[in-house]
C-alpha cells in the first residue's frame, strides 16, 4: 500500500526533524528554532513538567517521532513508555535514541495508525504533541486519547491566523494536508466531552490542552502566564 502524503513526508524528513532538537544547529538553524519553533520547546516542556508525578507512571506518546519525549520521560522514572508513529525513518531514530540513553527497557516504539490500533491497556499520561496538525478527525483523535488516559493529556494545536500561521500554510501546501485551530474551535471540540475538564493555552504559535477525562463537568481554566522552566 502506498504511503499517503503526511506519512511520507515524516518518514523522509525524520533526519531533519531530529536535528531541530539538537543543540549543533549553527547560528541559523538557532535563530530559525527561536523565531519559527518556540512553541516546539515550550510544549515540550510543559508536557515534560505536567507528567508530575512520573516515578512507576506508564506514558502513550502518540505521534512521537523521534522519541524526545519518551526517553526523557523514562529518564525521569516512568516505568513503561509507548510512543506510536506511522513514520518508519522516524521510529528507527527512537529507537536509536533510547538504545544510547539506556531505556531501551522501558521505551516501546511501535509503527501503528493511532485510530486504527487497538489498545489492550490504558496510560497514566498521554502525549499528543505536533500530531493533531495533520489529523483531520479531530474529534475522533480526542475521544480516542481520553478514552486512553488515566490521569491527563496533553495536546498541541497549531493556531490559525497570524504571520507564522500564514508561512507555515504556504510551507506545507506541498507537502502534506494541515489542519489550524481557533480557540472558539477548541473550545467547542471539548465541550463536546461532558465529564472532561481541559485547560486552554497558547503558547507562540500553537494551543497547549490540558486534559483529565476523570472529572465531572468541563469548563475551560482562565489561562496562566507561560513559565519555561530550565530543567531540561
Amino acid at each position: 500500500m502506498p504511503l499517503d502524503r503526511t506519512q511520507d513526508f515524516f518518514h523522509r524528513y525524520a533526519d531533519g526533524f531530529d536535528a531541530i532538537y539538537s543543540s549543533k544547529t549553527g547560528p541559523v538553524g538557532s535563530m530559525v528554532n527561536r523565531v519559527l519553533r518556540k512553541s516546539m520547546k515550550l510544549r515540550f516542556l510543559k508536557s515534560i513538567e505536567g507528567c508530575n508525578p512520573i516515578r512507576g507512571k506508564s506514558v502513550l506518546d502518540v505521534g512521537c517521532g523521534p522519541g524526545h519525549y519518551s526517553i526523557t520521560l523514562a529518564q525521569r522514572g516512568a516505568a513503561r513508555v509507548l510512543g506510536l508513529d506511522f513514520a518508519e525513518g522516524m521510529l528507527e531514530l527512537a529507537r536509536s535514541h533510547a538504545q544510547r540513553a539506556g531505556v531501551a527497557d522501558k521505551c516501546q516504539f511501535l509503527a501503528a495508525d493511532f485510530l486504527s490500533h487497538r489498545f489492550s491497556e490504558t496510560f497514566d499520561y498521554v502525549i499528543v504533541m505536533g500530531f493533531m496538525d495533520y489529523m483531520k478527525e479531530a474529534r475522533a483523535v480526542v475521544e480516542k486519547v481520553l478514552s486512553l488516559t488515566g490521569l491527563q493529556a496533553f495536546f498541541s494545536f497549531p493556531a490559525a491566523g497570524g504571520i507564522l500561521a500564514w508561512q507555515r500554510k504556504l510551507r506545507y501546501r506541498k507537502r502534506c494536508d494541515l489542519f489550524l485551530y481557533t480557540r472558539a474551535n477548541l473550545e467547542s471540540l471539548f465541550r463536546s466531552f461532558p465529564g472532561a475538564e481541559f485547560h486552554i493555552q497558547p503558547i507562540a504559535r500553537d494551543f497547549f490542552v490540558t486534559a483529565s477525562p476523570s472529572t465531572i463537568g468541563s469548563r475551560v481554566a482562565t489561562p496562566q502566564p507561560t513559565q519555561v522552566s530550565s530543567r531540561r
